[in-house]
């Protein structure tokens, strides 16, 4: 497994330099406007989107608490630390950090790990449902939403978000109701393809009806889903203020709601995969060329925002992570391999008499 991972930061880092090699060819950077753009940025705007992102992990942590409470009650403070200490290591050590969180809930709740996993995939589809609510709403209700470049295309992507909603919870009643028989069929499907995936679709599915099983009243998913529109809702608001605190670019200081969210979409898009260090630049590279491309912003402001977007909205848990993790005594690199390691052996599939 190290060394595919190596292979992938090798092609990464090749990717890297070569759109770095692009750049400098195709584009003169004036670092005079670079420079310009930093020095009169807005800080109290930058601030309060850093305040904003740093609460929604306590919100996440409040979430997670509502989802293991059939399990066990526990606190949302007492749950922080994991919470802040995974969103770290995702940061440096790149998704193959992500469930970190849920093996640091399992130590510290000494629950079973591969129940904290069941939550982590809640926890992922009550994140796209509230996603896509506040995609759509935005891209559908906006004043500015005709002024928006393809806007045609956006409209039909709003509504793909809606159906997409929609589309979760349908599923997520069936595998509630009938997660064996939905199992089956999906290994039965796509076995026919491949004996592997439709192995891997079955016990995904089973570990998702275990994670929906911790949803124990219909309050209960309120609280999950109201959490998580107001988590969501606040992380648009810290890439709104971030945008806006460029006050040297008409087109950033102006940006609208509609905008930021074609912005957000974005930068999650070149989140999904996350290498470390390397990560950071693609990132930075996705929301640049949008501003460029599609809002026809300065490459200098463009580059100077997407940099900052990136420390608001990911980055600024780091220092944080890093002395929590001091404290109770945590090594990233150490946890983030064994988390990587359980979810390795975890994966194998599983003979299908012995799901039975």
């Amino acid at each position: 497994m190290k060394k595919h991972s190596w292979i992938m930061y090798l092609v990464g880092a090749i990717l890297l330099g070569a759109l770095v090699w692009l750049v400098h060819k195709r584009v003169h950077f004036q670092w005079s406007i670079f420079r310009d753009e930093l020095q009169h940025v807005d800080w109290r705007r930058i601030v309060l989107g850093m305040a904003m992102v740093v609460f929604c992990y306590w919100l996440r942590a409040a979430r997670w608490g509502v989802l293991i409470k059939p399990q066990k009650k526990v606190s949302s403070f007492a749950l922080l630390g994991s919470q802040v200490i995974g969103f770290t290591a995702v940061a440096l050590f790149g998704r193959l950090a992500d469930l970190v969180r849920p093996y640091l809930v399992a130590k510290r709740t000494k629950l079973p790990v591969s129940s904290q996993i069941a939550v982590y995939t809640v926890e992922r589809m009550f994140d796209l449902g509230a996603m896509a609510l506040i995609f759509s709403g935005a891209l559908l209700l906006a004043p500015d939403r005709a002024t928006l470049p393809h806007h045609e295309a956006l409209q039909h992507a709003a509504l793909g978000g809606l159906a997409l909603t929609v589309v979760l919870a349908i599923f997520a009643i069936a595998v509630r109701a009938s997660g064996l028989a939905v199992a089956a069929f999906a290994e039965r499907a796509l076995g026919s393809m491949s004996p592997s995936l439709g192995a891997s679709a079955g016990t995904k599915i089973r570990a998702f009806r275990d994670g929906l099983d911790s949803i124990a009243t219909i309050g209960d998913f309120f609280r999950a889903l109201g959490l998580s529109l107001v988590m969501w809702g606040l992380i648009t608001a810290a890439y709104l203020e971030t945008a806006r605190a460029f006050v040297l670019s008409p087109e950033l200081s102006a940006m609208t709601l509609a905008r930021c969210m074609v912005l957000m979409a974005a930068s999650m898009v070149g989140s999904m995969v996350q290498l470390p260090v390397i990560g950071w630049f693609t990132q930075i590279g996705v929301t640049t060329g949008v501003m460029q491309q599609v809002f026809h912003v300065q490459f200098e402001p463009a580059l100077a925002c997407g940099a900052m977007l990136l420390i608001v909205t990911f980055m600024c848990v780091i220092p944080f992570g890093l002395i929590w993790a001091r404290v109770e005594h945590v090594s990233l690199k150490k946890i983030s391999e064994q988390s990587e390691q359980f979810s390795q052996e975890s994966a194998e599939p599983t003979p299908a008499i012995s799901e039975a």
